[in-house]
């Protein structure tokens, strides 16, 4: 599984009815895309659940690494995106837990994400890191079994060293979520979700 998302960040006063308008138009585009586990059409208002920015930012799980290269830079879809708002910087995590919840079978309408560094290992062994991501897969694991929960992963970027955890929510993300990020799903195109690995991937 490998994770990926890309932030395309819009003026203060952007319509954000023009991104409602495009995922209502072209979403539907990727509902049977091959080696796609996920891709939620996600955005941020500008003042809405604290957001100081307006911002189109989908977020996609994959389930086939050539798939997703294929989309990204063989002329599979991304240039959609090139084309209309230029070339975002993609961000991308190696998988490293994916948990189904009790409402997976809904059309989830909120998304949160949480980033945060991972620290140096101080440990003399070297076994800090895989400790604290044990304890990270342990607790997405708990997490997804609330109530509303429809999908919650867990990825690393080994390049600057943080950690990711995306949820896919039914309704709102509950006040007390521990995020850096809500998000409002427009859409969500899942033709092999049920491609992704259940727990952790090792």
């Amino acid at each position: 599984m490998y994770a990926k998302q890309y932030e395309v960040t819009l003026p203060a006063d952007y319509d954000m009815r023009i991104i409602r308008k495009r995922v209502a138009d072209f979403g539907h585009i990727l509902d049977d895309r091959a080696g796609l586990g996920l891709k939620a059409y996600v955005i941020r208002e500008r003042g809405v659940e604290g957001s100081p920015v307006n911002q189109y930012a989908p977020f996609y799980l994959w389930a086939d690494t050539a798939a997703m290269s294929e989309f990204l830079v063989g002329g599979g879809g991304f240039q959609g995106i090139i084309r209309d708002f230029g070339r975002p910087v993609v961000h991308h995590w190696t998988g490293i837990s994916s948990e189904a919840g009790p409402a997976r079978n809904t059309t989830p309408k909120a998304a949160s994400r949480r980033v945060t560094r991972l620290p140096a290992d101080s440990g003399t062994a070297g076994t800090g890191l895989a400790d604290l991501i044990r304890r990270e897969a342990d607790a997405l694991h708990a997490l997804a079994q609330r109530d509303g929960v429809h999908t919650a992963a867990l990825a690393v970027d080994p390049h600057h060293w943080e950690l990711m955890r995306f949820v896919l929510w039914e309704d709102a993300v509950p006040e007390t979520e521990d995020a850096t990020e809500r998000y409002e799903v427009l859409h969500l195109s899942a033709p092999h979700l049920a491609d992704l690995p259940e727990g952790r991937l090792w």
